[in-house]
């Protein structure tokens, strides 16, 4: 099965490229001719039409058709690993509604990747794939049914998002890494070779499928590996070290973190003022619309930037593009082919000289060249070593300005968008600007001691540095950069930006995707509980169980009918503790725990109710895949159900024994129990519910995932006890 669904991943993957640089290309080479002849008004009403269609599908397809697919999907899949109960992510419409809306939305123009839909994608497949169902088609193969399981479940969405990762980055140990660190909220050695395989079918596939098809044509290298198709960033020219490069390393990296920090702080700030506006619209249809224009008037605004800012910048010479656009003699004297980072310039000639030295006039439009090319075009430009001069100052920067604030606002609109890329072509931007500034300080250096002195080698290290300053991401980020680059050589100096970099981040806010979490209002429950009081951390093991718990509703073990739908039909409970009293006089205790679908799937069947006559009699008792459900099947009806039988007397009359379906193996913890050791049980056993019984073991309340969110505790223990916690230090750490 992990490799069924690393295959699939892998091909989904491929895909992805496939229809992106084909559509990408094609795009611009419809304006060439216009381009050439500095006809921008033209090139931009044509650029502009061409991804009005895209982006009108695309994000028609997230705004209508699957909703759950904005806009990356990965703090939904973190959150659902976790033990939140979201729903719609994983279904058919969200896979093929995130998949075409993340390709026409890269494609289009967007300063965006494919990467997070990716993650969402591959969960996708992992989900769908093992359980060999689907609730949407109404679909239920008799095939893997002992994967039908949650734990089963969990760990295939993980290896599922893990290969989506290796496939469209060609990373499969950093694909593996990044679930683990980032996804994952549980992990085992078995999961993590498993994981590993998933990956390497994944990565494999992609690969075997790009040797042979290149625009959806046939090449005709089938399982010709090429190492500059599968090392997306490939930087050829490794350079040696100095210690000395740990200095501008540790300044990229404080650069990196406070870019970083202004980056998260920003998309949050923006993401708020877009819920709010989207919220004040009460009209659904009319609320779609708006999200819908707003992506519009994005790429109305990067369509501009990206096709009339450029005209503002010179051509300059760039020989080393030569190098790798001309392959043969036969085009001598010829003009080369056309290339989008030309834009305005004359058109390049090659030739011999009297000397014998093979010469050419090609030059490139620098803003072109950042803007046009951005993201995976763009990336290895500014990889590139042995370069220095290829962009001046005012490219960068601009490009630097433009690319961040517009990528700011891209993350989080109405479309499947990734941020990964534009993570690392914003922190290679300014990477390579650190890097020109130390040339203009110390020159071009031919001595091997200096040569480390390389734009391309500090946009490599302010990559990594930028996107640890986001995602606060350490272990996986490095391997990853290292996958992606081949650049084995600068592995410490990536290790010194990427901690530098999280550091700084992490001194300002949390990172991005803990911020959309709570933003999204996912209750997503870190390793380790974190409650502050004015600038200090709150010390839970001073406050008990109790503190936090919510009084419940109990149920006995013998419940009638009337009484069972009155509670499901005053409550939103999801979870209820089943008491029962242990002999005649005795006070009932805690027996188990049932929950919300299991005793809706049992009002459901008529065929189980008792009469105080047929107590003692056994009547039929439902199988365990009748009662355990991930959903109802008729909502309407059900609700229907429930009103009758707690409208009608009679089933007052009718009981129901729900001894052989509860949960007897239910945790419960006393209301003295230590808070803090609470939330670290209630995390590590991935539970949903925990019961809070007294001395003797009487039910008195229920905690749940949203009690012990770090903001929700911060709430209740300051109000519980705020006299306490000014003038008590013993409370404080």
């Amino acid at each position: 099965m992990m490799g069924l669904i690393g295959g699939v991943v892998g091909a989904m993957g491929f895909l992805m490229h496939q229809i992106i640089d084909t559509v990408f290309e094609l795009k611009w080479e419809l304006v060439e001719k216009y381009i050439q002849h500095g006809d921008f008004l033209t090139t931009w009403l044509f650029i502009l039409g061409i991804g009005f269609g895209m982006v009108m599908v695309s994000s028609g397809l997230v705004v209508f058709f699957c909703p759950s697919g904005s806009s990356s999907g990965l703090p939904e899949v973190i959150g659902y690993l976790n033990g939140a109960s979201l729903r719609h992510i994983f279904n058919i419409r969200t896979f093929f509604g995130s998949f075409f809306s993340c390709a026409l939305a890269v494609a289009s123009g967007l300063f965006c990747g494919p990467e997070g839909p990716m993650i969402h994608v591959g969960a996708v497949v992992g989900c769908g794939l093992s359980q060999f169902k689907s609730d949407t088609l109404r679909i239920k193969l008799p095939c893997f049914t002992r994967f039908r399981n949650s734990a089963d479940k969990r760990q295939f969405i993980t290896a599922g998002a893990a290969a989506g990762i290796a496939s469209v980055f060609r990373a499969p140990v950093g694909g593996l890494l990044f679930a683990l660190e980032e996804v994952a909220s549980f992990w085992d050695i078995k999961l993590a070779w498993q994981t590993f395989f998933c990956c390497l079918i994944a990565s494999f596939t992609t690969e075997v499928l790009s040797s042979s098809f290149g625009g959806f044509e046939y090449q005709g290298y089938f399982g010709f590996l090429k190492a500059e198709q599968g090392i997306t960033f490939w930087v050829k020219n490794l350079l040696d070290m100095s210690v000395l490069a740990f200095i501008p390393t540790i300044i990229l990296g404080v650069i990196g973190g406070l870019l970083g920090a202004l980056f998260v702080f920003l998309n949050v700030r923006i993401n708020k003022v877009r819920i709010k506006l989207f919220s004040a619209v009460k009209r659904k249809w009319l609320r779609q619309i708006s999200k819908l224009l707003e992506t519009l008037l994005l790429l109305v605004v990067t369509m501009t930037v990206t096709v009339f800012v450029p005209y503002f910048f010179p051509c300059t010479e760039d020989p080393v593009t030569y190098q790798f656009l001309n392959s043969s003699e036969d085009s001598l004297g010829d003009h080369l082919p056309w290339d989008v980072s030309e834009y305005n310039c004359p058109p390049a000639t090659t030739w011999i000289g009297p000397d014998g030295i093979l010469n050419s006039n090609y030059t490139i439009n620098q803003a072109a060249a950042l803007l046009v090319k951005n993201g995976k075009q763009g990336i290895p430009l500014l990889f590139q070593r042995g370069n220095h001069e290829k962009f001046g100052f005012p490219a960068l920067f601009t490009a630097l300005v433009l690319y961040f604030g517009i990528s700011c606002w891209t993350a989080g609109t109405a479309a499947a968008t990734g941020l990964v890329v534009p993570m690392l072509y914003t922190g290679a931007l300014f990477g390579r600007t650190v890097g020109l500034i130390m040339v203009y300080i110390f020159g071009v250096q031919n001595d091997e001691h200096w040569t480390w002195i390389d734009p391309g080698l500090f946009a490599t290290i302010g990559a990594a540095a930028y996107f640890a300053g986001v995602s606060r991401l350490t272990i996986s980020l490095t391997v990853i950069m290292v996958e992606l680059t081949n650049d084995v050589q600068s592995i410490m100096l990536i290790m010194v930006a990427v901690m530098v970099g999280k550091t700084v981040g992490d001194y300002f806010n949390h990172s991005l995707f803990s911020s959309l979490l709570h933003l999204k209002c996912i209750p997503h429950l870190e390793a380790e509980p974190s409650v502050v009081h004015g600038k200090k951390k709150v010390n839970l093991e001073l406050f008990a169980a109790r503190d936090v718990m919510k009084k419940c509703k109990v149920i006995h073990l013998k419940e009638n009918v009337f009484s069972l739908a009155s509670i499901l039909n005053d409550t939103t409970y999801n979870g209820f503790p089943v008491v029962y009293s242990p002999g005649p006089g005795q006070e009932e205790v805690f027996l188990g725990t049932i929950t919300r679908l299991e005793l809706c799937m049992l009002l459901s069947n008529r065929q189980i109710f008792q009469t105080p006559e047929t107590s003692n009699i056994d009547t039929r008792v439902l199988k365990y895949q009748e009662v355990t459900v991930e959903k109802v099947p008729d909502e309407g009806q059900m609700k229907s159900l429930l009103t009758k039988y707690s409208a009608d007397p009679q089933y007052q009359q009718l009981f129901i024994n729900l001894e052989p379906y509860i949960n007897k193996s239910a945790v419960a913890v006393q209301s003295h129990f230590s808070l803090h050791r609470t939330y670290v049980l209630f995390r590590t056993l991935g539970l949903r519910h925990l019961t809070v019984v007294d001395l003797q073991n009487r039910a008195v309340g229920m905690i749940t995932r949203k009690d012990l969110i770090s903001f929700q505790l911060e709430k209740v223990l300051i109000k519980l006890d705020s006299g306490k916690l000014d003038s008590d230090e013993e409370l404080l750490k």
